[in-house]
C-alpha cells in the first residue's frame, strides 16, 4: 500500500465523510506547486478556493508568521494587541472604508454582515422588530452555518438541517426586474456575490451590480457584497465590484486576506453601519488576534507590492484566450474574469469529475463544481510559462474521448 493509500484509509476510517476530495494527499507546497506524500508534483489550480492568491508558503508570510507566533499569538479581545489597530487602518485605507470588524472564517464574516444589516434596518432605517428582509440570489454560496444554508438554493446544503432561519428572499441571479418587484420597506439589505464562485464562475449581466446599487439607494437599503472568493485580486481588480464602479455599504472579505496561512476574515463598512454594534453585542475569541492580524497585514502588502492584482488581469486574459483556442467536443463555454475561470462542459461530456481525475494523473489539480464545470483558480503568482504548460496538458485531456 502506498503512503497515499494509507493516509486516505485513515481519513476514511476516522474522519467525517462530508467531502469528496480527489485522492491526492498533499504534504508540501511552494508557490503554484504542491507535492504529495509519495513525492509526486502537481500544479495547484484551485488555490484553496482563492485563499492562497499569494502562492503557497510565500516566504514573506512564513517569516512574519514565525516571528509573530514567537511574540504573542492570542490575547482575545478582552485586551488590546499591537497588531489589530495597524491592521484595521491598513485594510480600511486600502479598501476605502471607515471601519473593519475582524472575524476568522468566511462564514463568520457573512453572519456578521447579516447581523449588521439587520440591526441597521431596525435601529437606523426603522423596520419593525423581527420584520427585516434580506434579498439573496439563487446559486449563491455564502457558507455553511444554519442561517446561511437557510438561504441557499442548493438542496444538498439544506437537506436534514432545518428548521431554517426566516427573513431571506431568494431571487434569480442577474434579474434586476425581480429585485425591483421584491423591494419593499422591510428590505434592509441585498446580499450578492459580484461573481458566483461555487455556481461555476458565473458573472451577472453587465449593469446588474450598478442596478442593485441604484435600487438599494432608492429604497434606503444596504448593498452587501461577498468578496470572500472574488476579492483581493482574483478577478483582476482588488474587488470584483470595481468592474462596475459601484461602492457597496458592506464588503465581506476572507480567504486570501491572510494568504491562506491562517483563518482571517472581516467586514468593511462606514460609521453609519458599523456603529450599530455596541460592546458585548458581537465578537469572537480569535477575531482580530495578533497572529492573524500580523500575517494578514503582510499578505496585503505582498498582494499590492508584487503587483498580483494587475498580474491577474493580464494573465487571466491570456489564459482565457488560450483555453478558448482548444477545439474540444466536450467544452461548451469558457467564462470568467482575471485568473478565475470556469470551463463549462456539455451534457455529453460525462461530468467534470472524470476530467479533474485525468488532470490529476498528469500533474494538475483542478476541482469540479456543479458537476459540469471545471473551476480554474491558480495562485496569482503563476507565470505565463506555467500557464502554457497547463493549457497544453488541459488540451490533451479535453480532447480525449
Amino acid at each position: 500500500m502506498s503512503k497515499t493509500q494509507e493516509y486516505i484509509a485513515l481519513e476514511d476510517s476516522y474522519g467525517a465523510h462530508n467531502y469528496h476530495p480527489l485522492d491526492v494527499v498533499v504534504s508540501r507546497a511552494d508557490g503554484v506547486w504542491v507535492w504529495d506524500v509519495d513525492g509526486n508534483k502537481y500544479m495547484d489550480f484551485l488555490a484553496a478556493y482563492s485563499a492562497v492568491n499569494q502562492g503557497h508558503c510565500h516566504p514573506r508570510l512564513v517569516k512574519v508568521m514565525a516571528e509573530q507566533m514567537c511574540r504573542v499569538a492570542l490575547t482575545s479581545r478582552a485586551f488590546r494587541n499591537d497588531q489589530l489597530g495597524p491592521f484595521c487602518k491598513e485594510v480600511c485605507e486600502l479598501a476605502g472604508y471607515a471601519r473593519m470588524l475582524p472575524m476568522n472564517t468566511g462564514a463568520e464574516a457573512v453572519e456578521t454582515a447579516v447581523k449588521a444589516a439587520r440591526k441597521w434596518g431596525y435601529t437606523v432605517k426603522g423596520i419593525a422588530d423581527n420584520q427585516a428582509e434580506i434579498i439573496v440570489f439563487a446559486g449563491n454560496f455564502h457558507g455553511r452555518t444554519t442561517t446561511i444554508v437557510s438561504f441557499s438554493s442548493d438542496e444538498d446544503y439544506r437537506f436534514g438541517f432545518g428548521p431554517f432561519t426566516p427573513g431571506f428572499r431568494i431571487l434569480p441571479y442577474g434579474d434586476l426586474d425581480a429585485v425591483k418587484l421584491a423591494m419593499n420597506p422591510n428590505v434592509c439589505a441585498v446580499l450578492v456575490e459580484p461573481i458566483q464562485g461555487e455556481a461555476g464562475i458565473v458573472a451577472p449581466p453587465e449593469g446588474f451590480l450598478a442596478g442593485l446599487r441604484e435600487l438599494t439607494t432608492e429604497h434606503n437599503s444596504l448593498l452587501v457584497c461577498d468578496e470572500i472568493q472574488s476579492g483581493l485580486g482574483r478577478t483582476g481588480r482588488l474587488f470584483a465590484f470595481e468592474h462596475e464602479n459601484v461602492r457597496p455599504d458592506i464588503v465581506i472579505i476572507g480567504k486570501a486576506l491572510s494568504g491562506g496561512m491562517y483563518p482571517v476574515s472581516a467586514i468593511l463598512a462606514d460609521d453609519e453601519v458599523m456603529g450599530v454594534f455596541k460592546p458585548g453585542e458581537h465578537g469572537s475569541t480569535f477575531g482580530g488576534n495578533p497572529l492573524g492580524a500580523a500575517v494578514a497585514r503582510e499578505a496585503l502588502r505582498v498582494l499590492v507590492e508584487e503587483g498580483m492584482v494587475e498580474r491577474s488581469a493580464e494573465l487571466g486574459d491570456y489564459f482565457m484566450k488560450r483555453l478558448r483556442a482548444i477545439s474540444s467536443p466536450h467544452v461548451e463555454l469558457i467564462r470568467g474574469k482575471g485568473l478565475w475561470i470556469g470551463i463549462v462542459l456539455n451534457e455529453a461530456a460525462g461530468g467534470a469529475r472524470r476530467f479533474c481525475e485525468a488532470l490529476q494523473r498528469d500533474g494538475l489539480l483542478c476541482k469540479e463544481t456543479h458537476e459540469t464545470v471545471i473551476r480554474v483558480a491558480p495562485p496569482l503568482t503563476i507565470t505565463r510559462d506555467e500557464i502554457d504548460w497547463a493549457v497544453d496538458l488541459m488540451a490533451r485531456v479535453l480532447m480525449a474521448p
